[in-house]
């Protein structure tokens, strides 16, 4: 039976409901507008790569104030699975890694899998479907099991060369769209269960024939950022620029930071999504004899220090002589004595492709990789133009 009383009882019921799906509508409404004015605001993407590989990391070094993103290197591809080959050490260190986040609680971790030297079997892992998918949930399981916030794909390369050894076949060209398609769907899953969003990126060459064999218009449809390595741009002996931010006239450059980011975008790639690479290392070439350096014929080239090295104890020191090209922007050094030329980044031509960055509206920087710089001089640049 319906009494005054009660209907009275529900109608009251009824106003306090209705005012709180207003007030609820309001409060998302305003959530909704502030989370475009946040984004709106948002600094470019820092996006800093730790080797893991190395062993234990000291990230009472690691500037977290300075990054966005971590990007652990690397997890190794075994047996189709994402896998870490010394998972105590890549355990504590995910450990060290997330308490970053007490001092930047927006700092992101996630896993990269791959690198040049952990290649090899990707193209197995992804063949078929199913294979796909065990490569997926392996991926998504390991920052699953220790709470990280995305996954890297690093595969040198697909359906072309990598280092000696390494699986490659045609059909990588669109099982690599294939495979981000299939993690995606698998960090899906892990945003439901977690309730935060999980990112997925990849690293790919800096070189404009990796966009040959790949299909990086539609593999960017499920990616969060292309990381361009935008460094070790070689040509065949020839000395050269490794990371030139613009095609040098000093020889006949066929690589530079702007004619990837170029390429990529022509070729489906956000410019929004683009990430340019920066080596806080160096390349070191040797020649016979020492003429104009650039664009000789090397006789030697290898993996060199760090740019706090570099900085600290061979600029206008040892016999070396510090130059710039303007046009490329970036410096290099000449020793007339040992017929070295190094290549590599300073202050200024951080400054520059942060500056690149800003100007053509990217996504950000990544750099290789943090201990190459202890002192942060160059980390420091990258905060100061993209802050």
């Amino acid at each position: 039976m319906v009494t005054l009383q009660s209907v009275r009882q529900i109608s009251g019921a009824l106003l306090l409901l209705s005012g709180s799906l207003l007030f609820a509508s309001s409060c998302k409404s305003e959530q909704k507008n502030e989370g475009a004015q946040t984004e709106t605001k948002s600094r470019p993407v820092v996006i800093g790569y730790v080797g893991g590989f190395h062993g234990l990391l000291d990230t009472e070094n690691i500037q977290a104030n300075k990054l966005t993103h971590i990007n652990y290197a690397f997890v190794d591809v075994k047996d189709g699975k994402a896998f870490l080959t010394n998972e105590k050490t890549d355990s504590t260190n995910f450990r060290k890694l997330n308490l970053l986040k007490e001092k930047n609680p927006g700092l992101q971790i996630l896993i990269s899998i791959g690198g040049w030297a952990w290649s090899e079997n990707f193209s197995d892992a992804v063949l078929t479907e199913e294979a796909r998918k065990k490569f997926a949930a392996s991926s998504v399981d390991i920052i699953r099991k220790y709470k990280l916030d995305g996954v890297d794909i690093d595969w040198e390369y697909p359906a072309i060369p990598g280092e000696e050894g390494n699986v490659y076949r045609p059909e990588d060209k669109q099982n690599y769209t294939l495979m981000f398609e299939a993690i995606r769907k698998e960090l899906d899953v892990l945003e439901k269960e977690s309730g935060k969003d999980k990112l997925l990126t990849t690293a790919t060459a800096g070189f404009v024939s990796f966009l040959n064999t790949t299909e990086m218009g539609k593999a960017a449809e499920y990616l969060d950022f292309v990381n361009l390595m935008t460094y070790d741009l070689f040509q065949g002996d020839t000395v050269v620029h490794h990371a030139s931010l613009y095609q040098s006239d000093k020889y006949k450059a066929a690589h530079s930071v702007d004619k990837a980011v170029k390429a990529f975008h022509a070729a489906g790639v956000p410019i929004n999504k683009l990430v340019v690479g920066l080596p806080f290392y160096s390349r070191m070439f040797t020649v016979a004899k020492l003429e104009n350096g650039l664009g000789q014929k090397q006789t030697n080239q290898e993996y060199y220090k760090g740019y706090t090295y570099v900085k600290d104890s061979l600029v206008d020191q040892k016999g070396f002589k510090a130059m710039r090209d303007d046009v490329a922007k970036v410096p290099y050094l000449l020793n007339a004595k040992t017929g070295q030329i190094l290549s590599y980044e300073d202050e200024q031509s951080i400054r520059d492709k942060c500056q690149y960055v800003l100007d053509n509206k990217l996504a950000g920087v990544m750099f290789w990789e943090y201990d190459s710089d202890p002192k942060n001089y160059l980390l420091n640049e990258i905060d100061k133009v993209l802050k």
